[in-house]
């Protein structure tokens, strides 16, 4: 294939997945938005592939072939409530990817025309692989901590900072050295950076708490695009370099408005998360705490005589994979002439969007499922809210308790319901590790057990009144 159709081909990809980005941003245009991705990334692999720098084709086919199995297999496999783990591992690839893309490119030997193009080559070499390295065991983390085989709760050594400050301080020396060192000199300063890059990204999650996870993951994914631009440098790829670029800022754009929707900063994000500083409450309210406990009969019946209904899914629905029951009460109240709108907080579940991807999965109708800012001047005239395993995303301590670790948090106001309906396996904490003021309000009823259960109760209820 000529340079010119690759170049050409490559341009064609970009523009494809810019086509994708912008249709992943609306849920009426996220199909379309998938299938512009895959376009442009078969696009990207076949005149790759035919492309006058592939020659080992046996080999190539046989890597290709593998990988698709093993991800055909994976993906099959994998259920919602084990996305956000699923992606964290793919980070963990493109990490590790641009590590040993970085290491063999360092050992290749090239011949550069000038010394200052030698340098500029190495310095991607450089930030591709410390880049990937944080990526890596940064992934790992996030992944092990979503799985529950890690805890979520922040690791606090004592000088953290100072400790990710030397990491970091360490290695830039070290890369100072590696671009005018000997090839073999060369190569043991790159080892020596990249098992700092691992550490780095190793203590990094680990002091984060399991309530910005959401968050970790949109930042990994940023960091795997600006990982993957550094390899596209290291190759001359325009298109990996384009590809990377796209990945790296829509990440660090999501990053931001996460934190945004979080209150907090980035920076104290990746520095610690939730949980790293105990703080005390301000209330003074020490009597002893009684929640009301609810059946699914009686809620049936306030959902039958409710004009309004908004419906806050969490995390908990997930698990119950409840999301088709939920949509089935739904259509059910709405043919009965109900109001019945869903109420996404930016951060619900483990990942940006979790909810929407289940409520689309389930039909319930696009117009309906409303962003928070859309939503928390309507509870006050609303008569009952269906919180289906939320948690820290309606805490009223975000807004109330100046004392609590969540506070100035954007939260779902459904406490100013009439009637809030809680559905919880048990009053434990959510995943922030907060207690929760909103189980004891007048206006709450708990309604316990798995969510399809419960859900599926409510139904019959309805149907048989």
């Amino acid at each position: 294939m000529s340079e010119g159709m690759l170049i050409a081909s490559y341009i064609g990809a970009s523009i494809l997945f810019i086509l994708s980005l912008g249709g992943l941003s609306h849920q009426e245009t996220a199909q379309r938005g998938n299938l512009y991705g895959v376009i442009g990334m078969a696009l990207a692999i076949l005149v790759t592939i035919l492309s006058d720098q592939v020659s080992a084709y046996g080999l190539l086919l046989t890597m290709v072939i593998t990988g698709l199995v093993i991800g055909k297999w994976l993906a099959s496999r994998v259920e919602m409530t084990q996305m956000p783990e699923l992606i964290a591992v793919l980070h963990s690839f493109v990490g590790m990817a641009a590590v040993l893309v970085g290491l063999s490119s360092s050992l290749s030997g090239a011949e550069f025309a000038s010394h200052a193009e030698k340098i500029i080559h190495e310095v991607e070499i450089f930030l591709g692989i410390f880049i990937g390295g944080v990526t890596f065991t940064g992934s790992i983390v996030a992944f092990g901590k979503l799985r529950g085989s890690i805890s979520s709760t922040p690791l606090t050594l004592p000088g953290r900072h100072l400790l990710n400050l030397s990491l970091i301080i360490s290695s830039f020396i070290l890369g100072v050295f590696f671009i005018s060192a000997s090839p073999e000199t060369a190569l043991i300063l790159l080892l020596i950076m990249t098992v700092l890059s691992f550490i780095l990204g190793f203590h990094l999650v680990m002091a984060i708490g399991g309530a910005d996870m959401p968050v970790v993951i949109s930042m990994l994914n940023s960091y795997s695009g600006w990982a993957a631009a550094a390899t596209g440098f290291m190759l001359s790829n325009d298109l990996l370099i384009i590809v990377g670029a796209l990945v790296g800022s829509s990440g660090a754009i999501l990053s931001y408005i996460m934190c945004r929707a979080m209150n907090r900063s980035f920076v104290s994000v990746i520095l610690g998360g939730f949980g790293a500083k105990k703080v005390s409450s301000t209330s003074t309210d020490e009597a002893p705490k009684e929640h009301i406990v609810i059946h699914a009969e009686e809620v049936a019946d306030i959902l039958a005589h409710a004009d309004s209904v908004i419906i806050v899914p969490g995390y908990g629905m997930a698990v119950a994979q409840a999301q088709n029951t939920v949509s089935e009460i739904t259509r059910y109240l709405k043919d009965k002439g109900v109001t019945v709108r869903f109420g996404i907080h930016p951060v619900a579940g483990r990942l940006p969007g979790h909810m929407n991807v289940l409520l689309a999965e389930a039909r319930v109708p696009y117009d309906i499922v409303l962003e928070m800012d859309e939503l928390n001047d309507d509870f006050p005239e609303t008569d009952v809210v269906l919180v289906i395993g939320a948690n820290d995303t309606v805490n009223p301590a975000a807004a109330e308790d100046e004392g609590s670790p969540i506070y100035g948090m954007p939260v779902l106001e459904v406490w100013k319901a009439t009637t809030t309906v809680v559905l919880k396996r048990s009053m434990a904490t959510g995943y922030a590790g907060v207690d929760n003021p909103l189980f004891y309000k007048e206006n709450t009823r708990m309604l316990f057990g798995d969510a399809n259960d419960t859900m599926s109760a409510v139904m019959t209820a309805l149907k048989s009144n």
